[in-house]
């Protein structure tokens, strides 16, 4: 993947999980969710802004599995039996929403 592809997988894939994080900080953390949805905004204006016309499949593609994966890591955090994996879905989570976050600042 060349520098151009990097980035528009990494802002693809911060608009999936963003994406995740919003709907289920619907469920459990509603005044959350309105700080994310401006984040997911921002990122999706500017992932619509870099996208070349002829990628729109992949840059869906790119969305979607990120937001799928980021839900099941969200769902691992609240729901999962054994304590330590919970911190650990938790955190990776939180690690991955915070370099998205980057995106925007940096």
């Amino acid at each position: 993947m060349d520098g151009a592809d990097a980035q528009l997988h990494g802002f693809a894939t911060c608009a999936g999980r963003l994406s995740a994080l919003m709907e289920h900080q619907w469920m459990f953390d509603g005044a959350a969710s309105e700080e994310t949805e401006h984040s997911r905004a921002l990122v999706i204006d500017i992932l619509d802004a870099m996208m070349p016309a002829d990628r729109g499949r992949d840059v869906l593609s790119w969305r979607i599995e990120a937001k799928v994966a980021h839900s099941a890591l969200l769902t691992r955090a609240s729901f999962a039996q054994e304590p330590r994996d919970r911190i650990w879905a938790a955190r990776t989570a939180l690690r991955l929403t915070e370099d998205c976050q980057r995106f925007l600042l940096g």
